[in-house]
């Protein structure tokens, strides 16, 4: 197996290559169980936001990968709450809030939030967290479900860009390049 030698907020990471395509490969970032990145790279992005002087009440961001990075951003700017957007809808949600979203990837059918985070988010300010991003696809779908919600989006934030995508006002750590055969 080849590995991509990643250094991010002062670690060494290799990374897996691996294929998303016949002639695709990318360099694979998993942060579950990993807490030391998990804390040094909260740290990095909270401190991004705060030198832009971005202010924000909640974190907001996909499951799964991106769970513990948005827990640890959420205990470093002293919030008591972050919203998780999950691709299906749970038995435990009451009143959710639910997206189609049209991502050409097909990526993913759902997004949705509890109507109790629905309710948390509404009129107020939130920023976007993912791990890494490749597309920008869960990026907008994130971004439209809280508009649906009826929140602000003040800020997109993320460990990792991956390749050229463009995203709005991305902040990043570091890029990971795409592997085209």
């Amino acid at each position: 197996m080849e590995f991509f030698e990643l250094e991010i907020a002062g670690l060494k990471r290799k990374l897996p290559i691996v294929y998303l395509g016949p002639k695709l490969r990318i360099a694979s970032l998993s942060l579950l169980g990993d807490v030391e990145l998990v804390e040094k790279t909260a740290q990095d992005l909270v401190d991004i936001l705060k030198r832009k002087k971005i202010v924000f009440d909640y974190f907001v961001g996909p499951e799964v990968k991106v769970v513990p990075l948005m827990y640890e951003m959420s205990k470093i700017a002293r919030l008591k709450h972050y919203i998780v957007c999950r691709k299906a809808i749970k038995g435990y949600m009451v009143s959710p809030l639910i997206l189609h979203p049209d991502n050409p990837l097909k990526r993913f059918k759902t997004l949705v939030i509890d109507g109790q985070d629905g309710n948390l988010v509404k009129g107020k300010r939130v920023v976007i967290v993912d791990d890494v991003v490749t597309t920008g696809t869960t990026i907008n779908a994130v971004r439209e479900l809280m508009t649906k919600a009826q929140a602000q989006v003040v800020g997109v934030c993320s460990i990792l860009k991956q390749g050229n995508v463009d995203v709005a006002d991305l902040d990043y750590l570091g890029k990971l390049p795409v592997f085209k055969e």
